[in-house]
């Protein structure tokens, strides 16, 4: 059996070998990204050199992405679904194209991971009035030995890929391009209930995505849609189902990225024990990336993972302690960098906190019952719809399901927005507005460190074209006097019109030379550090304004704890 840890390595040694340099893996909650609530998969942290930003280390990368999707949590049981997984992505900024990705991504399968040539199939995209058929992707399928009844065509909703999702719903000047999926088929008989013809995108289970290649090649405009200068590859393709794939196990759940967990849970695999196992992980790593359960933005979905799991694990009529469940997916994982500075006592700290909060909450719901709605329960109380159902029997109460699911339905858009970009555009906004505040935060930061010491240091920070908000280590609230000495250090540096260059260096020399990176771990080791004039250095990736002059006067509006030891503060442009 090839384990996930050997078949994520081969899977870099082999575009390593090709050219290809590593780049890490980002945190599962994005950093300077207000539009997107978690990093949900891998090409999210490229979108910047997607998009044209020229990248400090070449035009070929390879990783491996730990990932979130919060709109997956009510799919889990089956199996396939999870809500936390690995990315493993490879991209081409200009360099090779769809001839090189295709063969690659073809030859590892077969000869790499021995996959079998006849167990695989593959979809392209159908054409439309936009955009043709893509048929040229098809004749390289065919050349590589894909038989023309292995080879589907789909229409956008499957086979067309942008940040927005259809080609309608992108805005003007959003890239996308039609992308080619790989399946892998388990043989198992076709279920009639998923209509009268099985087929690659049928959900009866027979077959399971295993990898899909991107190829960007549009941008949209007012009149439709005109080839990019640079023509990128970007592949994604899930650890869980790869291993899954090659070891011919038509359940994730029975890889080694689970198996420990479910022998925990006493070895049965259910749907129960996969609800269990994978919102467990997701928890510990999401509390590992410093997420803590609460009711808004990503502690809010990390308190559903939760509890969704703890009612799981009161039907096993289980007591298992929750520390042997951390440890069981740090194990899992030992192969790994993930959870190398992660703190273990906090983390079981904060689930069994949760748990405790969760009875008080069981109990205060119950009360409730006939007094408020049942997505009230649900969305307020975070209880699952299973347990909520339960309490309405055993008040003699009739429980509405075709109400709830109609809700649940406009809830699970919300969620899809949250996790795919919470406005209209995408995963980075570049507006103008934007750009200023990301200048503006290196300002408020070398100013922060001035006024109040170089104890300070940035743990956080969250723009949008309104205001901006930058978390920072501080023990105690600022005074007046304090914050209006910072906002006068901001303005002085935007009236004097400090120019703001970039530069290509190691990252190593960057620290040694005083540029400020307080997540040195996110940077490859050839970075970017941002100059404002002599007054400020920090690595960082783009954008940013040309000078400081361009930014507008600043004005604190808000300061506030963060946390234990933790400010934030909000600012915004007044013009």
């Amino acid at each position: 059996m090839l384990s996930a840890d050997r078949l994520r390595q081969k899977y870099l040694d082999f575009f390593v070998a090709r050219g290809h340099k590593i780049i890490p893996s980002a945190p599962l909650v994005p950093e300077n990204d207000p539009t997107t609530l978690f990093t949900s998969s891998g090409m999210q942290p490229m979108v910047p050199y997607l998009l044209g930003e020229p990248h400090p280390l070449g035009t070929r990368f390879v990783n491996s992405q730990k990932c979130f999707r919060s709109q997956d949590i009510e799919e889990v049981g089956d199996n396939r679904h999870d809500t936390f997984f690995e990315m493993l992505g490879n991209w081409s900024l200009g360099d090779y194209f769809k001839k090189e990705q295709l063969a690659w991504f073809h030859e590892l399968m077969t000869k790499e991971l021995s996959l079998p040539s006849e167990k695989l199939y593959v979809s392209v995209f159908a054409g439309d009035s936009q955009i043709s058929r893509d048929e040229e992707t098809a004749d390289i399928w065919k050349s590589l030995g894909i038989p023309k009844d292995h080879i589907f065509y789909y229409d956008e909703t499957k086979n067309w890929w942008s940040r927005a999702g259809i080609k309608a719903d992108m805005p003007v000047g959003e890239p996308g391009g039609p992308d080619s999926e790989v399946f892998y088929d388990f043989g198992t008989p076709h279920d009639p209930k998923y209509g009268p013809e099985c087929h690659p995108n049928c959900d009866c289970g027979r077959f399971l995505e295993i990898g899909n290649s991107v190829f960007m090649t549009y941008k949209k405009t007012e009149s439709g849609f005109v080839p990019l200068e640079k023509n990128n590859i970007d592949f994604g393709g899930g650890l869980e189902r790869l291993t899954a794939s090659v070891n011919n196990l038509s359940d994730i759940f029975k890889t080694d990225l689970y198996t420990r967990i479910i022998d925990v849970l006493g070895g049965n695999i259910s749907p129960t024990t996969r609800i269990i196992a994978d919102h467990l992980k997701a928890s510990v790593f999401l509390i590992s990336d410093g997420v803590t359960p609460s009711n808004k933005a990503q502690g809010y979905f990390l308190r559903r993972l939760l509890r969704r799991s703890m009612v799981k694990l009161q039907q096993l009529s289980s007591n298992i302690d929750y520390q042997v469940i951390v440890k069981a997916v740090f194990s899992t994982y030992s192969g790994t960098s993930y959870f190398d500075q992660a703190n273990t006592d906090k983390i079981i700290e904060i689930i069994v906190n949760e748990h405790d909060k969760f009875r008080k909450t069981l109990k205060d719901s119950f009360k409730k019952i006939g007094k408020v709605s049942p997505f009230d329960l649900f969305q307020t109380y975070g209880l699952p719809p299973d347990v909520i159902e339960e309490f309405y029997q055993e008040k003699g109460l009739q429980f509405d399901r075709q109400e709830f699911n109609k809700q649940f339905q406009k809830h699970q858009e919300l969620s899809r927005t949250a996790s795919a970009g919470m406005f209209r555009g995408g995963l980075a906004d570049k507006s103008e507005a934007v750009v200023k505040y990301h200048t503006a935060t290196h300002l408020l930061h070398q100013a922060l460190r001035d006024v109040l010491g170089n104890h300070v240091q940035q743990k956080g920070s969250n723009i949008n074209s309104e205001r901006l908000r930058f978390d920072f280590s501080h023990p105690a609230k600022l005074t007046p006097e304090q914050l209006q000495k910072v906002e006068t250090v901001i303005n002085d540096k935007i009236t004097a019109n400090l120019p703001v260059t970039r530069r290509e260096m190691p990252k190593s020399q960057a620290l040694a030379e005083g540029a400020l990176a307080f997540f040195p771990e996110k940077y490859p080791r050839l970075t970017s550090v941002y100059r404002i004039g002599d007054y400020s250095k920090e690595v960082c990736v783009g954008p940013h304004v040309s000078s400081t002059g361009m930014i507008g006067r600043i004005k604190i509006v808000k300061e506030e704890s963060a946390g234990s030891g933790i400010r934030r503060l909000y600012a915004q442009i007044t013009d």
